[in-house]
């Protein structure tokens, strides 16, 4: 008898939890960040962003954490029939639990990591078409995919934040003309009312960001490592 594959979806993210308020059950995939597995899975990854990735916060301190993310990383790339397999039974089960617990069911498949999953396919369709009902959404530095008529787009139920950092800021206003809302991190305790001339909405409330409307900035406040940046990966008051 094998042992069961460890599970590939969490639900233990405080992040993802504060969406239980709103009425979401959301889970996610926690990678190894960058190549720390061997395989990079955040290309566009900048040094600042590498700083104050929030691999490390929560359990991520402890190594048995790391150890299981590489594995899952490892995994991924190494036997990825089995793994999107597994993956969609996994989605399959929250769907379920959300309904027992009268939730709506919300996916995010980069927690920590920046693949493009409109492009890995599991009995030739996406996550995103076998699961028609259910909302995707991720955070993304590959500026590509929040451009209109990309493919992550052409998912009705797949919602994309493009991500700022110090080395992106000049596609900024690249994303914002093609309708994605930009997630900015902000240095002191409180938000900017506005930035780059659209307004700020608070990012910490919850991580739903397919409930912040069109033509927002979404405003994170530096948490941990990412207090210390002097990259300009965080915008400085």
């Amino acid at each position: 008898m094998h042992n069961a594959a460890p599970k590939i979806l969490s639900t233990a993210n405080a992040k993802i939890k504060k969406g239980e308020k709103a009425g979401y059950l959301t889970a996610g995939i926690h990678f190894a960040p960058a190549s720390l597995s061997g395989h990079n899975v955040c290309p566009m990854a900048s040094n600042g962003c590498k700083l104050a990735c929030l691999n490390t916060a929560g359990m991520g301190v402890y190594k048995n954490v790391q150890a299981a993310r590489i594995a899952k990383t490892q995994r991924f790339f190494d036997d990825r029939e089995n793994f999107m397999a597994q993956l969609v039974k996994e989605i399959g089960a929250i769907v379920r639990k959300a309904a027992k617990q009268g939730l709506i069911p919300a996916i995010r498949l980069n927690l920590t990591s920046d693949i493009q999953w409109e492009n890995i396919l599991t009995d030739g369709k996406t996550v995103f078409e076998i699961f028609p009902n259910v909302q995707f959404y991720d955070y993304t530095k590959i500026v590509r995919r929040v451009l209109n008529g990309s493919k992550a787009k052409s998912f009705p139920n797949y919602h994309l934040t493009f991500s700022r950092s110090e080395s992106n800021d000049s596609l900024v206003e690249l994303a914002m003309a093609s309708g994605a809302n930009v997630a900015a991190v902000f240095a002191g305790k409180t938000l900017p009312q506005t930035w780059k001339g659209r307004p700020v909405v608070n990012g910490e409330t919850n991580d739903l960001r397919f409930l912040d409307g069109q033509g927002v900035v979404v405003g994170l406040l530096t948490k941990g490592r990412a207090k210390k940046d002097t990259s300009g990966f965080v915008i400085q008051g």
